[in-house]
């Protein structure tokens, strides 16, 4: 199989936000499709992953945007696995508008879970064999985010449209639920350029989340969930978005 897969999108009504605009969440669906749809070629996919009882989850996305691309556009995608890691199977992806000019790239950090268990599988004990490429024009791998003090709360819970065929809330949704901590008129006013999302523990139907986040410098929106487990908080998910 090709070491490159590569497809089109058109950017249709369901991508865009009330401007216009490429959601951001739909940079992250397009990184999900391309990835699932060259894992099936690869025959590393979701239906061969269940019946080993395994399936893949992402723990860090990392997207750098040139401009959103608007409604009735169509971008033209390539995305390729990188050399895993001892713990995971990083990916890039890349995209062009009709004019070939770059729009965003990115790169995601993929690991394998156990169905039953829910937990990680490492690379080495998976029995998953992934060939990885390097182009030199890769993002650097994400690191973590560290924790801060965030002044603004809010509660949200995650329901039933949150969630994906693995059970838990999909990683789209996380940034859905971050652009809405922010209103209409400054999503007008400024376009994103770059975040970094982390997802920390899986968020599940019915799981109250407190969400905590700060602009602590312009144009720079830092973000926290958590949820109260018994006697502990669990954080879920942090995010760092800039926008100019």
């Amino acid at each position: 199989m090709e070491p490159i897969y590569q497809t089109n999108f058109e950017i249709t009504e369901r991508d865009v936000d009330c401007f216009g605009r490429l959601l951001p969440s739909r940079i992250l669906s397009f990184a999900q499709e391309v990835a699932g749809m060259h894992s099936t070629e690869l025959t590393v996919g979701y239906d061969v992953l269940v019946r080993q009882r395994m399936f893949w989850a992402v723990t860090r996305h990392k997207v750098q945007v040139t401009r959103l691309p608007r409604l009735g556009e169509t971008v033209h995608v390539e995305t390729w696995p990188m050399p895993p890691t001892r713990v995971a199977f990083p990916r890039s992806m890349v995209a062009y508008d009709g004019a070939g000019r770059e729009v965003f790239r990115s790169i995601s950090l993929w690991v394998l879970m156990d169905l039953d268990t829910r937990n990680m599988i490492l690379p080495g004990k998976s029995g998953i064999s992934l060939v990885g490429t390097l182009r030199g024009n890769e993002l650097t791998v994400p690191m973590g985010l560290p924790a801060k003090l965030l002044k603004n709360t809010r509660s949200r819970q995650v329901r039933f449209t949150d969630l994906d065929r693995n059970g838990h809330m999909n990683n789209c949704r996380y940034l859905d639920w971050i652009c809405d901590l922010i209103p209409s008129g400054y999503h007008k006013d400024h376009e994103i350029r770059e975040f970094t999302v982390c997802y920390l523990s899986e968020a599940r139907e019915g799981q109250q989340l407190e969400l905590r986040w700060d602009f602590p410098e312009t144009g720079c929106l830092y973000m926290d969930a958590h949820r109260q487990d018994e006697d502990q908080q669990t954080r879920v998910f942090s995010a760092r978005l800039l926008f100019v």
